[in-house]
């Protein structure tokens, strides 16, 4: 979970406390690389694949598969970074805190687009996403990638690439970090 969500989730402010360890950092290795595979063979090969990671913890996540998929396949793949703050469907109900610039470095137009983000829950920032990326052009397709997929979905959002299906309870979270996964609950 990124440092956004930990301020904005109530009770607002609280601390993180991990009950389980749903992943290591060899295990998220792994699916890193599994999904990596995956994109090349979808795709056949990484033309025009180009990933954009969701700020806050989509960024790292973004990051971490273009380098497993420069080491597979050897072409350099582009990572930007997209906030979709603003975007939101929510916004009045809780804080808006824009996290970071977006950068997408290049056109998209024409090209295949793979939103990368931690843990996708009720999808409405997947939703949010890819309306902020429909005013920088317009790709040939858009694909969805997540290390953490654990369901309760508001919105009709699935995606392509998951690392781990972790079903949960609405009231628990998941922290997505380098070292692994935890699932735990916000306190005071």
């Amino acid at each position: 979970m990124a440092e956004r969500e930990r301020r904005i989730t109530p009770p607002y402010g609280g601390v993180f406390v991990p009950r389980t360890r749903v992943m290591d950092a060899d295990d998220c290795n792994r699916a890193i690389w599994r999904m990596a595979h995956e994109i090349i063979e979808r795709n056949h090969g990484l033309d025009t694949v180009h990933l954009v990671g969701l700020q806050t913890g989509g960024v790292p996540f973004a990051e971490k598969l273009a380098g497993a998929l420069t080491a597979i396949d050897g072409t350099e793949v582009e990572v930007g970074s997209l906030d979709v703050a603003f975007y939101r469907d929510d916004i009045g109900l809780r804080p808006v805190l824009p996290e970071a610039v977006t950068d997408i470095p290049w056109e998209l137009d024409g090209q295949v687009v793979v939103l990368c983000d931690d843990v996708l829950f009720t999808g409405r920032t997947i939703r949010a996403a890819l309306n902020a990326l429909n005013d920088y052009g317009r790709p040939r397709a858009i694909q969805l990638a997540v290390m953490i997929d654990r369901g309760h979905r508001e919105l009709p959002i699935r995606p392509d690439y998951v690392g781990k299906n972790l079903p949960t309870r609405r009231d628990e979270v998941v922290d997505v970090a380098t070292d692994g996964v935890d699932l735990g609950e916000m306190r005071k």
